[in-house]
């Protein structure tokens, strides 16, 4: 029996030698007594079975399994360090306000904002074919008998198979040209039956106005499209914001499609998540000409220190912060009119102190620039003071509305009580398609066909997609250690001036070769594998790149994520560019590749797009429970909230797990179910 030279080099001691010794049993009750001379191991006068686990026994380190664990759990960082530098990697990179001189410079920088957004963010990818088609919409049932206004049920196609429910307040007597509103809601299960948002839609109706009270994905009757599930069709590279803005800019065209609607007249409201619709439909789609978004939204800056603000998927989309942060959007009503709204003890987000004053800061001057300062307004809810669009803040819409829309004409402002005329979410339910699209069913549909022959360099294109980074690495010692053999040093290495990575190098005295470990789990948890690479006399680098270990963020972790894609950068980029830089830094420092150990589907991906791009240091990749296509992400149901690196834009488009193993150096991947 004859044992592999690379079984020898990689396989812990126990398994070495229960194979060498099932090796001589196995030879031995193949023969005949007669001729039974022993196995190739086990011959006089010196047993090669001895020999072999002699010199298998010299290369365990003598380390105990105690000690290796107390080495791993050691800090490297202090806790939060990660945290610090994503709020500065974010903070540092979200556009400030551009200093323009006149109206007209304004005007000309609003248009390229607008147009940048609408063109790179919300209509990105495959969400182009989305952008310019009709409008489907189909009139249901209608609700009469109500004191001076009905309602009529609706639904529109905010895209290709994704019905929109909707209820439209419409007055009993209209003449002329009237003002239309669009009620938007945020994060509420009830959808368009919440009541305070029924109290708004019905004054608004007995005040004249035509009021469209829509759907939101997400919520009421379409609670089963998770939000976290549109960055699976950022994987496929179609925008997965465009179903969120079509959802609004068709709300619109419904409104505007009304015989009795004033273009000149059109507002958009609502709370929370609503307050977030509003502000990016009024910036972005020039129809509407006054908006009241309610606690809906801050700066990307404030976001990075507040951590209540951070926002959903939607709030944080791919590389909006690029081109404009939430400020650019508030100024951007400059030649209109806003009302907005906070509330003082806010116990979900945006609370007034820290959301409204850079808001305002932004904002004010360029409302005095264009001659408008008096259509910039600000409303601070004291009582209840939390998270609402309760009465006071309604009366409050209400006379911007008298203000704007009925200048010089009698306007009261005081509620209306309605209390009576609410409807059950029931009542005021509006049939959809038994096949209506979600986000699943979205990504899945643009996933067919993925991915797709990449022209060119593929290398190229994938260092692109995933923004690499190219780190400068600087090391510095934290502390060091030895026992049983071993020699530890605690690293911190200096990725550029954004990251620090700890690192634990653990080494036998005569090292066979150098492997780079990662684990999802982080590298607290990796004693066993550590031991066995340590036993097969590997020098060791236990890595905890970003977002993993002891590089995680401890608090709202995922959004944070979000927020560095955002600003233009990728998770994944970062920690595949960290894996490399690493594995650069190593060879450099002990003269030979690494061979990088991966644990985990999430830190499998990091290591097989570094090893994708990293010919030199890295020589071979193992992954341990890798996955097997990136369509698993969808198969699997995974969000942003899970696995928010996965989401990279258009990683799908280009590759999956074949073709990115395809560009790692022949033969070099093995895989680990």
């Amino acid at each position: 029996m004859k044992i592999p030279a690379a079984f020898l080099r990689v396989a812990p001691l126990a398994l070495v030698v229960s194979w060498a010794l099932a090796g001589c049993l196995a030879a031995a009750t193949a023969r005949p007594a007669a001729n039974a001379t022993g196995c190739e191991l086990c011959r006089a006068p010196q047993s090669r079975a001895a020999l072999f686990v002699a010199q298998a026994a010299a290369l365990k380190p003598a380390l105990d399994e105690k000690t290796l664990a107390a080495w791993l759990a050691q800090e490297v960082i202090v806790p939060d360090h990660a945290l610090g530098e994503v709020q500065a990697f974010t903070e540092g990179r979200v556009p400030d306000m551009p200093r323009v001189r006149t109206a007209d410079e304004w005007r000309a920088t609003t248009a390229r904002i607008r147009g940048d957004v609408l063109d790179k963010v919300v209509y990105r990818g495959g969400a182009k074919a989305w952008r310019d088609t009709k409008l489907k919409l189909e009139w249901l049932d209608t609700i009469d008998g109500l004191p001076g206004y009905r309602i009529r049920k609706l639904r529109f196609e905010a895209l290709p198979g994704l019905w929109i429910p909707a209820v439209l307040y419409e007055p009993d007597k209209l003449e002329g040209r009237v003002p239309v509103m669009l009620n938007v809601n945020g994060h509420d299960a009830k959808g368009k039956a919440a009541p305070y948002k029924q109290i708004r839609s019905i004054n608004l109706a007995k005040r004249g106005m035509v009021v469209l009270n829509v759907e939101w994905v997400g919520m009421g009757q379409l609670s089963g499209m998770s939000h976290y599930h549109m960055n699976l069709l950022d994987l496929c590279g179609t925008s997965g914001l465009a179903p969120f803005y079509l959802n609004m800019k068709k709300a619109l065209d419904v409104l505007l499609a009304h015989p009795h609607a004033d273009p000149k007249r059109v507002g958009v409201s609502g709370l929370s998540g609503g307050g977030w619709q509003t502000i990016i439909i009024s910036s972005l789609d020039e129809r509407v000409t006054l908006c009241n978004p309610v606690a809906g939204y801050s700066s990307f800056k404030t976001r990075a220190r507040h951590f209540t603000d951070l926002g959903d998927s939607e709030q944080t989309p791919n590389d909006l912060a690029v081109y404009a942060d939430y400020t650019h959007l508030t100024a951007m009503m400059a030649d209109r009119a806003a009302l907005l709204t906070y509330n003082v003890k806010d116990n979900c987000c945006f609370a007034s102190a820290h959301a409204l004053p850079p808001l305002m800061d932004a904002a004010g001057p360029l409302f005095t620039l264009m001659g408008r300062r008096a259509f910039l307004r600000s409303h601070v809810n004291r009582e209840p003071g939390d998270h609402n669009f309760e009465k006071d803040n309604r009366q409050q819409f209400y006379k911007m509305v008298g203000d704007v829309f009925y200048a010089g004409a009698k306007f009261d402002s005081q509620e209306i009580p309605c209390a009576d005329e609410l409807k059950s979410a029931e009542e005021l339910r509006v049939p959809l398609p038994e096949k209506n699209h979600t986000f699943l069913s979205l990504a899945e549909e643009a996933a067919a066909g993925l991915p797709r022959p990449v022209a060119g360099d593929a290398r190229l294109r994938l260092r692109q997609t995933v923004r690499l980074p190219d780190y400068a690495v600087k090391a510095r010692m934290v502390d060091q250690g030895r026992a049983g053999g071993i020699t530890r040093r605690n690293l911190q290495l200096v990725m550029g001036e954004d990251w620090t990575v700890p690192v634990i190098e653990l080494a036998p005295e005569k090292p066979r070769g150098t492997t780079l470990l990662v684990a999802d789990t982080g590298f607290k948890t990796q004693a066993d594998a550590v031991q066995a690479l340590l036993s097969s006399g590997q020098r060791v680098l236990a890595v905890d790149p970003f977002y993993f270990g002891q590089s995680a963020i401890r608090s709202r972790d995922f959004l944070f994520a979000l927020l560095v894609a955002a600003v233009g950068e990728r998770p994944l980029g970062i920690q595949a560019g960290q894996i490399r830089a690493v594995a650069r830094w190593s060879q450099k420092e002990h003269g030979v590749p690494v061979r990088v150990v991966s644990a985990g589907p999430r830190l499998g991906m990091a290591a097989l797009v570094a090893a994708a791009l990293e010919q030199e240091a890295i020589g071979s990749l193992e992954l341990r429970q890798p996955l097997a296509s990136l369509k698993d992400v969808l198969a699997n149901k995974w969000g942003a909230n899970t696995a928010p690196e996965l989401m990279c834009f258009g990683l799908l488009e280009g590759f999956d797990v074949p073709q990115l193993e395809a560009l790692v150096k022949p033969r070099a991947v093995t895989r680990v179910p």
